[in-house]
């Protein structure tokens, strides 16, 4: 396992600290669904206690299935990247991110295209797979008159890293398309909603995820499943077959609780004959990109720079 940014692991977890540190002065949200409360956090940024940044740059539409997506073209297209935001499936919508996905598509010349899932647990599984699959299936079909190319990526962050695994399995086994994505960026995603050892040894520490967190999400995501049905491949994708999927970028934290998840789905992808790339970034927490550190504006540039370049 190579560890990167060991340079920046003082100042990032020192950012830890102070995280869990204002984390505990915070009621846990634990129990049955607050809708009032849940509200009020979809409202705001993920990691964050203001809305976020909605730029003019995005354009919001549907496409097939009545599935809502948020669309920002630059003035040179080279691809476009099909975006799967997180949240732990109940958070996050398409235009939380609008600074983040504006400056990705100018820089890697790429068209984005930002799927508004429907959300747990009003609509839980398969809810969510289903909108990301239509989706998909949409830029398959119109990718090249709508945007002028058919190099097409995918990819996101936690949830959005797992709905993006989910997406190419159903597209393979469900309507027998292979290769019109071309490459995958994942960012520290669930890939076992049946808890990895990391996932289930993490405990009770105040970040961004843990092991009560994760639990949580997963009940609201799959509600009343056992752990043996939540191993099902259409639900944990790290229990699918993985033949035929693209290369794929994989990157993780030392200090997340899904840090297994992306070493095993990375040893699996890479053992189903893919190319991949894993990054494991030196005492970052499960989010990280979500704040202003280092090693976000690095991860950025590495994510630009990797999209920019893939599938060609």
């Amino acid at each position: 396992m190579l560890i990167t940014d060991e340079d920046c692991r003082p100042e990032t977890l020192t950012f830890n600290e102070q995280f869990e540190a204002r984390a505990a002065t915070r009621p846990t949200r634990e129990g049955t669904w607050d809708a009032a409360l849940s509200a009020a956090l979809r409202r705001n940024r993920l990691g964050g206690d203001t809305p976020p940044v909605r730029l003019p740059y995005g354009r919001d539409r549907y496409v097939d299935d009545g599935v809502k997506v948020r669309v920002f073209v630059p003035d040179h297209i080279e691809g476009v990247y099909l975006h799967l935001h997180g949240g732990g499936w109940a958070f996050g919508s398409a235009d939380g991110q609008d600074e983040k996905l504006w400056l990705l598509a100018r820089r890697a010349r790429l068209a984005v295209v930002s799927v508004d899932y429907r959300l747990a647990p009003e609509h839980p599984f398969p809810a969510g797979p289903d909108d990301c699959a239509a989706a998909a299936r949409w830029l398959v079909r119109h990718a090249a008159a709508e945007f002028g190319t058919e190099r097409l990526l995918i990819g996101g962050e936690s949830a959005g890293a797992h709905l993006a695994v989910l997406t190419l399995l159903r597209l393979r086994d469900r309507h027998g398309i292979t290769g019109a994505f071309r490459a995958a960026h994942l960012l520290f995603g669930p890939y076992d909603l049946s808890m990895t050892p990391s996932q289930r040894s993490f405990g009770s520490r105040r970040l961004l995820s843990n092991t009560d967190s994760l639990r949580r999400t997963y009940e609201l995501f799959t509600p009343g499943m056992t752990a043996e049905q939540r191993r099902d491949p259409e639900i944990s994708p790290l229990f699918a077959d993985l033949t035929g999927l693209p290369s794929a970028r994989i990157v993780v934290g030392t200090e997340d609780p899904l840090l297994d998840d992306s070493l095993f789905l990375a040893a699996r992808w890479r053992a189903a004959g893919a190319p991949v790339r894993l990054g494991v970034v030196a005492g970052a927490m499960h989010g990280f990109t979500l704040f202003p550190l280092t090693v976000t504006e690095r991860e950025q540039r590495r994510e630009q720079d990797f999209l920019a370049a893939a599938g060609r």
